[in-house]
């Protein structure tokens, strides 16, 4: 069980072949690194598991390879447009988590430079087409941890600045926090070849593009989003998780949030917040241990309103009344009170 979703194991990688699994995409979310919080958002998983099955089958159209296979309703996988009803759950090629060993308070990243196949590449990617405010690229300029000419800018930038380029961003996946590195020490760490990072690239920039366009014709700008990828048996790159969901990106609506941000407003200020951010200051690998409060749970109103995004999103990137809600356009209007 994950903090958003559940695996189930259907056959194991083995053999040299991959493995298949299947995703339960819950109704817990996550902020601030944190794990499952105090409530639960309905019908949150339905919405996420339509709406990143939908990119997969346009990606599959492009020729990017992903761990794809379909979803799944009455026990058979199906494409969307079977679908009788939303499903929470996706099947998909299994690849191996090999997980980086703690030694000395320090993570040891070796074991990458045995594994040549079939395995999930401890990183995330983020590409950013605007720097709203609360991104972690100011906090990094002004702590000193990132430079300008790392994110190919001249200038300082500012809060809520439109990139004519879009920056992409690497950190670490499967470590206590969070931890932005550099591109030379991602190839480092996990024994990629700089082919393999040029090839990251590109295709995080064409599923940038994609998502962009599709959220555009319903009127949301994409500002970022997170890309996972992992090696076939073959040593080629593909694409794993999930994408294009209000978990995985940032989208706004004329600067209103439409994405879990929500939930990381309301929670920025509360004593948790502050908290947490203290013991990630301490102790990056064992935070968590030194955080002695509790996340309250958000206002009934509020959760119920984030409820209403994600499946009217779903609803409208897709073309399908898979919910019974209101427009994204009406939800937005009414949530808009609690982020002034």
């Amino acid at each position: 069980m994950g903090s958003v979703k559940d695996l189930v194991v259907v056959k194991k990688p083995e053999d040299g072949k991959t493995g298949i699994g299947r995703f339960v995409f819950s109704d817990r979310y996550s902020v601030f690194d944190w794990g499952e919080m105090p409530d639960h958002i309905i019908d949150k998983g339905k919405a996420i598991c339509i709406a990143t099955a939908y990119f997969f089958a346009k990606l599959e159209k492009l020729g990017i390879r992903t761990h794809y296979l379909g979803v799944v309703e009455d026990g058979k996988v199906k494409r969307i447009d079977e679908l009788k009803e939303p499903t929470d759950t996706m099947e998909f090629k299994l690849l191996r988590v090999i997980k980086p060993k703690i030694q000395a308070n320090t993570y040891d990243y070796s074991v990458y430079q045995e594994e040549k196949v079939k395995f999930l590449i401890p990183l995330e990617i983020i590409y950013r087409n605007s720097l709203p405010e609360g991104s972690s690229v100011f906090r990094r300029l002004n702590a000193g941890s990132l430079k300008l000419e790392d994110i190919g800018l001249k200038e300082t930038p500012v809060p809520g600045q439109v990139l004519d380029q879009p920056i992409i961003d690497v950190f670490t996946k499967l470590e206590a926090s969070d931890r932005y590195i550099n591109w030379e020490e991602a190839r480092r760490i996990c024994n990629l070849s700089e082919n393999e990072i040029e090839e990251m690239k590109r295709i995080t920039l064409l599923i940038n593009d994609l998502i962009t366009k599709e959220v555009s014709k319903i009127g949301l700008f994409n500002e970022d989003g997170k890309v996972e990828l992992g090696f076939d048996g073959d040593r080629n790159l593909m694409l794993v998780d999930a994408l294009g969901t209000l978990d995985e990106c940032r989208f706004t609506y004329e600067g209103l949030p439409v994405s879990k941000e929500i939930a990381r407003i309301s929670y920025r200020g509360t004593i948790w917040h502050k908290d947490v951010e203290d013991a990630k200051r301490k102790d990056e690998v064992d935070w968590k241990s030194l955080v002695k409060t509790l996340p309250p749970p958000l206002p009934t109103e509020l959760a119920n309103s984030i409820s209403l995004i994600y499946k009217a999103y779903t609803n409208e990137l897709t073309g399908r009344k898979w919910f019974d809600v209101p427009s994204l356009r009406e939800v937005l209007k009414a949530i808009k009170g609690f982020l002034e």
